[in-house]
């Protein structure tokens, strides 16, 4: 490769990924120049500021301390080194380092102004004036903004905001400060007032494409993908040849379900910089969506000898269900999981597909040793309250009961379109198979896993006026359930085809059942059931994008079983024929009368390709898109077995729903 004969060339890409905010990128890059040329201290006192960037403390204070041994004159080595230990809180041991940095850079305002603060943290506060004070002699705003930017690293998000807000009150103008102001907005989840800076970021320096890439994240997050989309194609106007540009537009292409287009975009973004390791994984997760198996493991294994310590790699391979590691794989994957460092994310990966592995061996034992690690390690990483799970389930209880529902059969509130036909239940219950079935009818179009009835039911809430989901639908007017209804039919027209029904396959809609049915009246709604044991634990086996919480612990992901078993009792109860439970284990076994018994709910008459659903070509984004693709299979029914006494606890938890073969008995 030419990049590997001219190191400059290099080093300036990774600088150029960096302002692109491909940072995971740019370290794969540094990574690998540095395994080719140990001795190139450029890359790797830049993979320590990389790493010091993402809090990785250790790591880049041993690149950095290499580099300056290496190199006793690298002023930048220095001042990153003595910013690492300055956001530990080791003020005395930085104190020299920055001492020397400003030696070699006395024209550096950043420098003195973590100088300023190390001196300051040691009461040393008359030296710590003179160096604040030299950083704004040197540049007033470059000084406020270095120092706005260490507070938020360190995670002083407050006083980081305020910094950059009086940057801004000086300056309107400075778009930098705009963009950190941006970044700590969207760090705490304020999307919205994210999008209002950033949008004006990009009317004041219109060519300035790192705003334009937050600004599709952005938009991402508000589940306005074809925004992030027109966003992102007008930062390729700006620079055509900017690799990031068409990693990240191939990202929002592939939420927006345009795989094609995704594809196109993902594999201009590796024409111009082969080494984009995240450009590689999406590529192979679209492919994966469209069927490509073989082009989807092609891009997962480059992605794999560019960046072999990133979990999530591996772990889409696992994810693709029909996919085996050998053993010189798993020992490799073992022996990762292992070493010092890794962070938190790459472990519970690496153990995620460690345990699909060894359950591919038939080794339960093992494989639940490592499914555990792995859930254990995320709960730990993630918030969820179960008591907030039960007072939900009981204000939807409250609000949708029979008197609801009579005044509402009075009203004839809702839009009557019957367009969609909901596909919900637990995670890992079938729900796919259902969908792939219904989706291969000549009337339906299958769709995805869509957000909209929850978003729609949570925009209700109004803390102004008091009014808040579910417990005040009674107040509404049937006017307004219709435009809920309409609103959701408007919303899910992008993923929709000429068909005149459509599936939404989002599982957690299970819970606003009775809202569904509010709004959308003639609506079908289809329960996936599978055994509780056999529903639980593919939930345990599956590391779940985002969401789903309730997964990552045994005990909490029986007591949900039982929460979602009893609404739907409740939704059985109030709205009695309007929701179809189908067995997965029904479906297995007979898959013509069950396939009949759906399509006679939804109205539809029988079509013989519902039954060759595996032969349907369509674009497929959840974790069994693979498995789909198949004919219909025994194997995966009553697997709960293979785990034998690692899931007594659950069984424990399970007993109410259990059949009395299956029950736990002490001793057994």
């Amino acid at each position: 490769m030419s990049d590997q004969k001219n190191p400059r060339q290099v080093f300036e890409r990774v600088i150029s990924l960096l302002k692109s905010g491909a940072r995971a990128e740019a370290e794969s890059v540094c990574r690998e120049s540095i395994q080719r040329d140990p001795g190139d201290v450029n890359f790797m006192a830049l993979l320590g500021t990389i790493l010091a960037e993402r809090n990785e403390w250790r790591e880049a204070e041993e690149c950095l301390r290499h580099a300056i041994r290496v190199a006793p004159g690298h002023a930048r080595a220095h001042e990153d080194l003595g910013t690492v230990l300055l956001n530990q809180g080791q003020h005395a041991a930085a104190l020299p380092l920055l001492e020397k940095a400003a030696e070699l850079m006395p024209n550096n305002p950043a420098i003195f102004t973590k100088l300023g603060g190390a001196l300051s943290a040691l009461g040393r506060s008359e030296s710590a004036q003179r160096a604040l004070a030299k950083a704004s002699a040197l540049s007033p705003t470059q000084a406020k903004l270095e120092q706005a930017s260490r507070l938020f690293a360190e995670g002083k998000f407050r006083a980081a905001e305020q910094l950059a807000q009086a940057i801004l009150q000086d300056n309107p103008m400075d778009v930098n400060a705009a963009l950190l102001l941006a970044r700590i907005a969207i760090n705490a989840h304020c999307f919205e007032d994210a999008e209002q800076l950033l949008l004006k970021i990009t009317e004041i320096a219109p060519r300035f494409v790192a705003a334009w890439h937050d600004l599709s994240s952005v938009l991402k997050e508000l589940n306005r993908y074809e925004e992030a989309v027109v966003a992102l194609e007008h930062a390729a106007t700006l620079d055509q040849n900017n690799p990031v540009t068409h990693y990240f537009l191939g990202a929002a292409l592939a939420m927006a379900a345009q795989p094609e287009r995704a594809i196109e975009s993902y594999q201009k973004a590796v024409a111009f910089d082969s080494n984009l390791t995240g450009a590689h994984i999406g590529l192979g997760h679209v492919l994966k969506t469209v069927g490509d198996q073989a082009g989807g493991i092609a891009a997962y294994r480059r992605a794999i000898a560019l960046r072999p310590n990133f979990g999530e790699t591996y772990y889409s391979l696992a994810n693709l269900k029909t996919f085996q590691f050998n053993d010189a794989e798993i020992a490799d994957m073992a022996s990762r999981l292992e070493s010092a460092g890794l962070p938190i994310d790459c472990q519970v990966h690496f153990a995620f597909t460690l345990g699909k592995a060894y359950e591919d061996k038939k080794d339960f034992d093992q494989s639940f040793h490592y499914y555990a690690l792995a859930n254990k390690t995320h709960r730990n990483s993630i918030a969820y309250d179960p008591v907030q799970t039960e007072i939900a389930h009981q204000k939807m209880k409250e609000a949708f009961g029979h008197a609801f529902f009579d005044q509402q059969a009075v009203a004839a509130a809702g839009c009557q379109r019957p367009d969609p036909i909901f596909i919900l239940g637990l995670p890992r219950s079938g729900s796919t198979l259902l969908e792939q079935i219904l989706a291969s009818h000549s009337l339906v179009d299958g769709t995805s896993e869509l957000p909209d009835i929850s978003m729609i039911a949570q925009s209700i809430t109004d803390k102004r006026s008091g009014r808040s989901f579910p417990l005040s639908m009674p107040e509404l007017a049937p006017d307004a359930l219709t435009a809920f209804g309409e609103q959701y039919l408007a919303q899910t027209q992008r993923h929709r085809g000429q068909a005149p029904f459509f599936t939404d396959k989002m599982p957690n809609n299970f819970a606003y059942v009775g809202f569904i049915k509010a709004i959308l009246p003639n609506a079908k709604i289809i329960d996936a059931r599978r055994h509780p044991m056999d529903s639980c634990i593919g939930c345990f086996k599956q590391h779940f994008a985002k969401g789903q919480t309730f997964t990552y612990d045994l005990f909490e992901l029986g007591e949900f079983y039982l929460e979602y078993e009893q609404l739907m009792t409740h939704w059985d109860d109030v709205l009695p024929g309007q929701v179809l439970h189908v067995q997965y284990e029904s479906v297995v076994a007979d898959l013509e009368t069950q396939v009949r018994r759906i399509l006679d709910f939804c109205g539809l008459e029988f079509e013989d390709n519902c039954v060759n659903f595996h032969e349907t070509k369509r674009a497929v984004r959840t974790a069994s898109s693979e498995q789909v693709r198949q004919p219909i299979y025994q194997g995966s029914v009553a697997t709960w077995k293979r785990f034998g006494p690692h899931l007594d606890e659950l069984r424990q938890v399970l007993s109410p729903v259990l059949p009395a073969e299956d029950q736990w008995v002490p001793g057994s």
